[in-house]
């Protein structure tokens, strides 16, 4: 990170954009497989405009679950980034 300090302002905003941006991708991303995942495991047919009362809850679970699934690989690739020799 020391590096970044040394970019001139213009580079430091580019980088900043692109980081940016990457995170927007990597949250549609996530959240698409999560709406395509909980819909395909929880919503058999189309009977009416409005999920019944265990679609709901199935959808609801889904979600839970791979949110948390999700923030917990997250944490341990973080700890697991942490722990790794940086390349100089």
């Amino acid at each position: 990170m020391d590096d970044l300090e040394n970019l001139p302002e213009e580079d430091k905003q580019r980088m900043a954009s692109m980081i940016d941006r990457l995170q927007v991708s990597d949250s549609l991303k996530m959240y698409n497989s999560l709406v395509e995942r909980c819909f395909s495991h929880c919503i058999e047919n189309f009977r009416r405009k409005t999920l019944d009362k265990q679609e709901e809850t199935c959808v609801k679970r889904c979600a839970e679950k791979y949110l948390k699934h999700s923030m917990r690989v997250s944490m341990r690739f973080a700890e697991l980034n942490q722990g790794s020799p940086t390349p100089d």
